[in-house]
């Protein structure tokens, strides 16, 4: 069945005759055939973040044979990845996760190229990046990378396929500003400003299912088949949203909004997304203590409280002993504040430091002065100073 849009890669010259017994699945389909499997090979798909999202989508664009691969991430291996991440091993922890991806990759198909790009995605490399590539394909967890991959897949002419995971639920859409069927949008036409920090939890903080991964990289990988050669309808202009514990797709339609402003250049996300909002960075700023601060404290025997502003099923997997639990909602809403002592200094901390700062804010415009927060959170604790905590 030919396609609503035109195939975005020109097929390559040929096959060899071990890429025709390899694909020959494909070979024998005849929407994609000979010429969509060279069309394939010809491709160069670049995926940004080998982590959740990732995994899947490299694994099945290298099987289905796309040519040339790109890999952004410049992270590491952590055992907490394993459950979801399935293109890394156990030998594999402590390793770049872009290094892991691609030995997994040779493992599938040795005929894939892999371009490793093992800095962090920002706004002075992204554009020069994205015009090497044909398509991106973004499985990344934070809105400030989104909103960067997608003003950058704008300003160069290029479709996206992204998606997105939280506990039990998945999206995915495809966006192409310049889509030759005249009804192009992008992300921001979906979602025109992020949600205010710390509003929407992210996956470290909330959790994710991890065979989820799965449902939601396999559809971006089939995103990606479409449009490379042209077959099908792709879902440009719709969102499909995946409740795994229901076993329901819904499809909601995108349109074009006109408010959407025109994206002429790059500009600060992490300051557009407000990684932490201006009250905490202020709260922050002279209020931070180190893991090896917070431990002098403890060997001091000072008398001080330690709040643990995260989530009860977090606290339940890893936490600092005499801490004390109160979930950062209950401290902004303000009903926690009477449970809060007036008489002796008060230490919040999260998982890594972005909620506490958000607590910790309340608490000073609350009036307790004598409050700080952990820089870095029981990650930077169980980093430096307690090895034998467990990450999450």
């Amino acid at each position: 069945m030919s396609g609503t849009l035109p195939p975005l890669v020109e097929p390559a010259a040929e096959l060899t005759k071990e890429e025709v017994a390899r694909y020959s699945r494909h070979l024998i389909i005849p929407d994609v055939g000979v010429t969509g499997q060279k069309r394939l090979k010809n491709a160069k798909v670049l995926v940004i973040g080998a982590g959740g999202l990732g995994s899947p989508a490299l694994l099945y664009l290298a099987a289905a044979g796309v040519g040339t691969l790109g890999i952004v991430d410049f992270d590491e291996v952590d055992e907490s990845n394993l459950h979801r991440q399935v293109i890394h091993g156990q030998s594999d922890i402590g390793k770049l996760k872009a290094a892991s991806a691609q030995e997994s990759i040779a493992e599938i198909n040795p005929f894939v190229k892999v371009h490793l790009h093992t800095e962090r995605l920002e706004s002075s490399n992204a554009l020069e990046l994205f015009e090497r590539y044909d398509l991106i394909l973004d499985g990344t967890d934070n809105f400030a990378t989104r909103y960067l991959v997608n003003d950058a897949a704008v300003l160069t002419g290029k479709p996206y396929v992204w998606g997105s995971i939280f506990r039990f639920e998945g999206q995915a859409s495809v966006f192409w500003e310049d889509a030759p069927n005249g009804k192009g949008l992008n992300y921001r036409d979906l979602y025109p400003e992020p949600p205010p920090p710390g509003m929407v939890p992210s996956c470290a903080e909330g959790g994710v299912l991890g065979v989820l991964c799965a449902s939601i990289g396999s559809i971006m990988v089939n995103e990606a088949i479409k449009l490379i050669t042209g077959i099908g309808e792709p879902l440009l202009g719709r969102l499909v949203s995946y409740d795994a514990l229901e076993m329901k797709y819904r499809e909601v339609k995108i349109r074009k909004d006109p408010e959407t402003p025109k994206i002429t250049g790059l500009i600060d996300y992490e300051a557009f997304c407000g990684v932490v909002s201006d009250e905490a960075a202020s709260a922050a700023s002279g209020h931070t203590i180190t893991p090896a601060e917070l431990k002098a404290k403890f060997d001091n025997g000072d008398n001080f409280a330690l709040i643990d502003v995260r989530e009860p099923h977090e606290y339940e997997i890893v936490n600092i002993k005499g801490a004390t639990l109160i979930p950062k909602d209950r401290i902004l809403s303000g009903e926690a504040l009477a449970e809060l002592p007036q008489d002796k200094p008060i230490v919040l901390h999260c998982k890594s430091g972005a909620r506490s700062a958000e607590a910790l804010a309340a608490l000073h415009q609350a009036g307790f002065k004598d409050a700080t927060h952990l820089g870095g959170g029981v990650l930077a604790w169980a980093r430096q100073i307690d090895q034998s905590l467990p990450t999450y």
